[in-house]
């Protein structure tokens, strides 16, 4: 039950507070969406190279081996951006939580709140970095051929 000194008032204020970063929970899930899809990406394409055996001849050996090393990579970033993103998802919950609190406790969290808050973009922010670098190690290492027909 509510403390009889909570305003009818203070609740849909905090929910309106609280609204922004389910906004930016949204976002964030989204994102892990799309990050998480890559990593499955990676890992069938890593399964496709490992289950079929190497090549005999030594530059297409080499090749796939530089592939999967390749591989490797991206999947380390891929999954250090799914933990930093998801760390700034678990932070944005925090905030939610926190605000809501504030209101029931009739305490004041407001530092707390915005450590929370910076602490869950920043995550984000390193979480992005490592997709971006994810993305760009995998456009480095395209290789797209095109074997068009003599005329």
């Amino acid at each position: 039950m509510l403390d009889p000194t909570v305003t009818l008032g203070d609740v849909p204020h905090a929910i309106q507070l609280a609204l922004a970063p389910v906004f930016l929970l949204t976002g964030i899930a989204g994102m892990l969406n799309v990050m998480a899809g890559r990593l499955a990406r990676i890992i069938d394409r890593g399964r496709k190279l490992t289950e079929t055996a190497l090549p005999t001849q030594p530059e297409r050996r080499r090749l796939v081996e530089l592939e999967l090393a390749t591989l490797e990579r991206r999947r380390r970033f891929a999954g250090a951006a799914i933990t930093a993103c998801a760390s700034a998802a678990l932070l944005v919950c925090t905030v939610i939580a926190a605000l809501f609190v504030e209101v029931y406790l009739q305490i004041s969290l407001r530092g707390v709140v915005g450590m929370l808050f910076t602490g869950s973009t920043l995550a984000l922010l390193v979480g992005l970095a490592y997709f971006l670098r994810e993305v760009h190690l995998a456009t480095q290492t395209v290789r797209i051929t095109l074997h068009l027909p003599p005329q």
